[in-house]
């Protein structure tokens, strides 16, 4: 434990799966959800292969009957990405997702059926080495929704005293192969279920905000939750979720783990606001920069040794020389024209139409030259 009396990701039990490490101070990997019906496997595989082009590490993808279990088979042959079944209360669902191929489980032991039943899919599970992630939800958690308005203490609570319960389910079976998640679509209740859970316990956490919101309102909710968690140094792996494409769910976890220092991705754009100094069409600038990065497809995780590509655009000379000087390459506006600064020194004048081709070309020099 640290000083706070946390198991942090520095010394959580260390889970692999299908080759990905979660905990133990491995990387934090980036994490969602496939939105298609899994039992349609052309449609499921291409949304692995986008998830999987943006950057994802593990994908989940619901298993409501025996069809979806069984196209594990065909979709592990098509994609590298490890999948996780997400199982609720049918414990065969989990044994036949098992046969099939999948690298994780999402069950919660104590709602798919007997103790004998839980036996017969941890033991499937051990033959496997699969590991188990117990996800406790604050909107499906009964003693949650039972007519007392419980402030978020209280209900970060329960949620630990259920996840407690199912991992004893687990640990009696001897088995300790156990992430665990505590969500709530509140912030508050999330950040002190993980935080309470993480002072008595060191399994590898799952981090997210439930239902978090559309893509405005959940990045910024998520944001606040996972950064606050992350900095703490709690949370091995991790999950935004939004009312929007799946791809974005990574992007924006990409720009979590981006801001505090956690990841090393491939690029990061610094840019200002905007006032009225700004002579320059600043914002139709940066969103036309954006799209053409989009277009080249450039991974967010680059190889560790290699640092971010920094690229400044800004709309004035006040922050601008600065920024554009702790830069890669910025761009800093004056009246109709830009400072060009190239690994920090002044390497002339850019037209505002020029602005974007000119950073695009730096950055495909860049990305021949990092592979």
């Amino acid at each position: 434990m640290t000083k706070n009396k946390f198991y942090t990701r520095e010394n959580t039990k260390q889970l692999s799966v299908g080759g990905v490490l979660i905990g133990g101070g491995a990387s934090i990997s980036v994490q969602s959800m496939t939105n298609t019906q899994t039992k349609d496997i052309d449609s499921t595989a291409a949304q692995i292969k986008a998830l999987e082009k943006a950057g994802c590490q593990i994908v989940r993808l619901g298993v409501p009957d025996m069809e979806a279990a069984r196209a594990f088979r065909v979709l592990k042959k098509r994609t590298k990405l490890p999948l996780v079944a997400d199982i609720h209360f049918d414990w065969r669902l989990a044994i036949e997702a098992l046969e099939n191929g999948a690298d994780k489980l999402r069950i919660n032991p104590g709602n798919i059926g007997s103790e004998e039943n839980v036996q017969k899919v941890v033991l499937a599970a051990q033959k496997r080495s699969v590991p188990i992630r117990i996800g406790v939800n604050a909107g499906s958690l009964k003693s949650l929704h039972n007519g007392k308005k419980l402030d978020y203490a209280q209900k970060a609570q329960k949620l630990v005293d259920a996840a407690m319960e199912h991992i004893k389910i687990l640990e009696n079976l001897n088995f300790t192969d156990i992430a665990v998640s505590l969500k709530a679509s509140d912030v508050l209740t999330t950040v002190e279920a993980y935080k309470l859970f993480a002072s008595k316990r060191n399994y590898p956490l799952h981090l997210g905000i439930t239902e978090a919101g559309s893509l405005m309102r959940g990045t910024v909710k998520s944001s606040v939750g996972l950064g606050i968690l992350l900095s703490l140094g709690l949370g091995d792996t991790i999950r935004v979720s939004l009312t929007a494409d799946p791809c974005q769910e990574v992007k924006v976890g990409y720009q979590i783990l981006q801001s505090l220092g956690l990841s090393s991705c491939g690029i990061e754009i610094i840019s200002c606001p905007t006032c009225s100094r700004c002579q320059v069409d600043l914002i139709k600038i940066v969103n036309v920069l954006e799209t053409e990065l989009e277009k080249l497809n450039i991974p967010p995780l680059i190889a560790s040794n290699k640092k971010p590509l920094k690229i400044a655009v800004m709309g004035c000379v006040v922050n601008g020389p600065g920024e554009a000087l702790d830069s890669d390459i910025g761009i800093a506006g004056g009246k109709d024209t830009g400072i060009l600064f190239m690994n920090g020194k002044i390497a002339g004048n850019v037209a505002p139409g020029e602005w974007v081709k000119t950073l695009m070309q730096f950055v495909i020099n860049w990305r021949k030259e990092n592979g």
